[in-house]
């Protein structure tokens, strides 16, 4: 059995590196992206200002951007400022919060709880000394200051994992879901099937051939621009690279279930681009979902590719450890195995 595997995967790893087109894209691209955002978002100036609010009452759902729809702007004046975007905080995020803070990816905290009455701002942000000014002029209860400090998290050190991982996203599902259903309609498996070799060893062979190529790419990619650009690295890389990964196995498993009985690779495309688009929107690629609709986040739960992004941001921003981020670990390894197996079980060699 392992050798029909082996012979499988290296035939499959042979095809894919001989592709040297294919091959030089998924390199380039994420460096291309990665040095480009770094250079259009490089710099201040940006005319965003963005407050959270903790108040009586705050229920679990963040509150819409610009919205403070659970809270009553009447408890400060300062919340009736105009060209700032505020979103809500229960009282459980407030640790987190700080920490945002501290990092400039927030730039104030008010918390206008009746026992607390204070606020939050990093000294050394730019943003928030002109905040604190504006709250400091504003009519309403003082408020007693607490400093925070923290170097500051660009953007392009928050966006580089969306960036790899949309790279992943596009490598996983298209280089497996849509190479299969070539297969299929060319004939390719309909020979297979004629030798010893089981679904479950040809999508077996098929799923380490493509991760072993996805992850040395993706680490490739990223340890080069780690090296040009330092990116903010708080946490350990071999916790970035078991994300990596289950990550890895997760995205292909599901390309490898929307493959499994598909013989055209016109409507393989279309299904494809159905999951990657909902995905790359909703998942964290370019922006945070903090802030968004309570059912958009919801909705990008559903995602592989959010766990994926929030578990390697936690790692590298916040240095979280296995432990913080065990809940997208868990859910990455049962998505690879339900996958896996219903792709397993739905697998059809020909394209009758």
């Amino acid at each position: 059995m392992m050798r029909r595997i082996w012979a499988t995967l290296y035939a499959r790893s042979l095809e894919f590196i001989r592709d040297r087109s294919s091959l030089g894209w998924n390199l380039i691209l994420p460096v291309i992206l990665v040095f480009g955002l770094a250079f259009v978002f490089s710099g201040d100036g940006r005319p965003l200002f963005k407050v959270a609010v903790v108040a009586e009452g705050m229920t679990a759902s963040a509150v819409a951007a610009e919205d403070l729809s659970e809270v009553d702007t009447s408890l400060h004046e300062f919340l009736q400022t105009r060209h700032v975007q505020y979103y809500g905080v229960t009282p459980d995020e407030v640790d987190g919060t700080i920490r945002k803070v501290g990092r400039h990816q927030v730039d104030m905290l008010l918390d206008l709880r009746a026992n607390e009455q204070k606020y939050w701002v990093n000294g050394d942000s730019q943003k928030g000394y002109f905040l604190e000014k504006v709250l400091n002029g504003a009519d309403g209860p003082a408020l007693s200051k607490q400093s925070v400090s923290g170097e500051e998290i660009r953007y392009v050190d928050w966006v580089l994992p969306g960036i790899l991982g949309m790279n992943m996203m596009f490598s996983c599902l298209f280089g497996v879901g849509y190479v299969i259903v070539r297969y299929r309609k060319s004939g390719y498996l309909k020979r297979l099937n004629a030798t010893p070799l089981r679904s479950a060893e040809f999508l077996l062979a098929q799923v380490l051939s493509r991760a072993a190529l996805v992850i040395v790419v993706t680490a490739a990619v990223f340890l080069g621009t780690h090296l040009l650009m330092d990116f903010t690295m708080e946490g350990s890389y071999l916790n970035l690279l078991l994300v990596l990964v289950l990550g890895t196995f997760s995205l292909i498993s599901l390309g490898l279930l929307i493959a499994a009985r598909v013989s055209s690779e016109e409507l393989a495309g279309g299904l494809l681009n159905v999951l990657t688009w909902p995905m790359m929107l909703l998942s964290g690629v370019w922006f945070s979902m903090e802030g968004t609709h309570p059912l958009m986040q919801w909705f990008s739960q559903l995602s592989p590719l959010t766990h994926i992004l929030s578990a390697a941001r936690a790692i590298m921003i916040d240095g979280a450890g296995l432990l913080d981020i065990s809940t997208h670990l868990l859910v990455l390894i049962g998505t690879s195995i339900v996958f896996l197996v219903l792709g397993a079980v739905f697998f059809k060699w020909t394209a009758d």
